[in-house]
């Protein structure tokens, strides 16, 4: 699946850096930390060439579903290689189990973000001035 079509990245190149770089602007102006509106991944993402929104600016199921998707993975992997093998953990429970801290974790970002973007009363990305 494309996360620039899921998170709603429709804009050509040029303008989508544009676009961004006004809302990072914005973001910058509300007093929230760089971290948590630009965090590693997106950045990363951002330097591969991937047009993602920053995350205040992304829909509730785009946030859930890429922060749960990082997250799940990379904390059942770690699980599985420090614990879950010793322990005899069958692969199936291991990623029902990835799954849902990734679901939980998903949510919460989500709900977070959507939080964080009423506080400080932000634009829709497609109004940002």
């Amino acid at each position: 699946m494309d996360f620039r079509v899921l998170a709603g990245c429709y804009h050509s190149i040029m303008n989508f850096h544009e676009q961004r770089d006004k809302a990072l602007r914005l973001l910058a102006q509300t007093g929230i930390d760089s971290n948590t509106y630009a965090p590693p991944l997106i950045q990363l993402l951002w330097r591969c060439g991937v047009k993602l929104r920053p995350p205040h600016f992304m829909g509730f199921g785009a946030n859930a579903l890429l922060s749960g998707l990082w997250f799940g993975a990379s904390w059942g992997a770690v699980m599985w290689v420090g614990f879950w093998l010793r322990q005899g953990v069958t692969a199936s429970l291991a990623v029902l189990s990835a799954c849902g801290a990734g679901l939980c974790f998903g949510l919460f970002m989500a709900s977070y973000y959507a939080r964080q973007g009423r506080k400080h009363g932000l634009p829709r990305w497609e109004s940002l001035p």
